[in-house]
């Protein structure tokens, strides 16, 4: 429909987020906090202690390798369900639509409607987006496209959000990250307009695509996509995460000289923090703990809670959100947190997709310009919002 399109499309996006991150999901999260925080965190913690393990092994266990993975895996269920429903429009047929519908607001921006689809696998993860855009014929779509998908918002960055919004906005989880989702398509329609007129100016590709029938999809293939999805989520925090995890336990608990250190303002990391925090004061989070976070954050940006974890001394017994939420709420006030949530969704992607934008962009000039630009819109993005709260008298 010409007119009502769009607004249907954002209604079903909100309703999936509603759904997911309302009662049902907060429901199974919780579930699951309790048990990897308290029961299998508590277990290995008094199976260490019987075993008589040295309090670095114990540590670097239930701190360093539970307390930073489990602080991210609580999310999964989250996950799972956000993937169901996005499997769920993507069988459908209806996302096919969407990129139709979408065909003529991307024109304005100097993108064709097949620049929509590897746009919003960006929303699932970044780096097979980035490598979708090979379908793009021309090369200027493909390179304006590339430089957006880093924008939307991939399932990494999701347990962040939902840290947040759990700390600080727990009435409005669902409306709160929704509007940062929105916040992402907004800002690449604005980056899009920017480097259509700048950089990247030239002719957009003409759109031609077949619709696919409406069908109901199957359960069967449902259940594929979803756990193909969250098994690629899982294994990475099996491997890159459990490895994130024990490096960042070990830059936070010893200094530079190789040290074990009571406080962790005196190690490693504190040390690399207070020298960039610095740059983040502005936005409302100038403290090292968030500066550290943010820079783990380019390895996978799942880490970005596991640091979280791990800095605030959290892993013993006790540990679960809650824990961690109240530290958040001491460091952070709503508008900083919703500052550092905008940047944690627009500032340089992960490793991975760095790496697979250097391989589509075959260019180190094009590659930098793109996480450059990336970090700079995000900084201005969080301080137009810190700032601008301030002056409103929001924070």
């Amino acid at each position: 429909n010409r007119i009502l399109a769009i607004p249907i499309f954002l209604a079903v996006m909100f309703a999936v987020f509603e759904i997911t991150f309302g009662a049902i999901g907060s429901f199974i999260i919780d579930w699951v906090d309790v048990f990897i925080n308290e029961t299998v965190a508590g277990f290995i913690s008094e199976l260490l202690v019987s075993a008589g393990a040295a309090e670095w092994l114990h540590e670097l266990i239930v701190n360093g390798i539970i307390g930073g993975m489990g602080s991210m895996l609580v999310f999964v269920p989250q996950i799972m369900i956000l993937f169901f429903f996005i499997s769920l429009l993507e069988d459908s047929g209806y996302m096919a639509r969407a990129a139709f519908v979408m065909d003529r607001l991307l024109r304005k921006f100097g993108l064709s409607g097949k620049s929509f689809i590897p746009m919003f696998m960006g929303f699932g993860c970044s780096t097979p987006a980035v490598m979708a855009t090979r379908t793009l014929e021309n090369d200027k779509d493909r390179k304006l496209t590339i430089m957006l998908i880093p924008f939307m918002s991939c399932g990494a960055r999701l347990p962040v959000y939902a840290l947040f919004t759990a700390a600080f906005f727990a009435k409005n989880q669902s409306l709160v990250i929704f509007s940062i989702y929105l916040l992402g398509i907004v800002v690449a329609v604005l980056s899009g307009i920017i480097l259509k007129n700048t950089v990247l100016k030239g002719e957009t590709a003409p759109f031609v695509m077949e619709l696919p029938p409406y069908r109901i999809p199957t359960l069967k293939g449902i259940g594929i996509h979803m756990l193909d999805r969250g098994k690629a989520f899982v294994k990475k925090a099996g491997t890159v995460i459990f490895a994130a995890s024990v490096v960042v336990w070990f830059l936070q608990t010893f200094n530079i000289s190789f040290q074990m250190v009571e406080d962790p303002a005196d190690s490693i990391f504190g040390f690399i923090g207070n020298l960039i925090a610095p740059i983040f004061a502005p936005l409302g989070f100038g403290d090292w703990k968030s500066a550290v976070a943010l820079l783990t954050g380019f390895v996978a940006k799942e880490v970005v809670v596991a640091t979280m974890g791990i800095l605030h001394g959290l892993g013993e017994v006790a540990e679960d959100s809650v824990e961690l939420v109240g530290a958040l709420q001491a460091s952070f006030t709503p508008l900083s947190a919703y500052a550092f949530m905008a940047f944690t969704l627009l500032y340089l992607p992960c490793v991975a997709a760095f790496a697979a934008i250097k391989r589509e962009m075959n260019s180190w000039k094009w590659t930098l310009f793109a996480v450059g630009y990336q970090t700079a819109f995000a900084w201005v993005v969080a301080f137009i919002i810190f700032q601008g709260g301030r002056l409103l008298g929001l924070g």
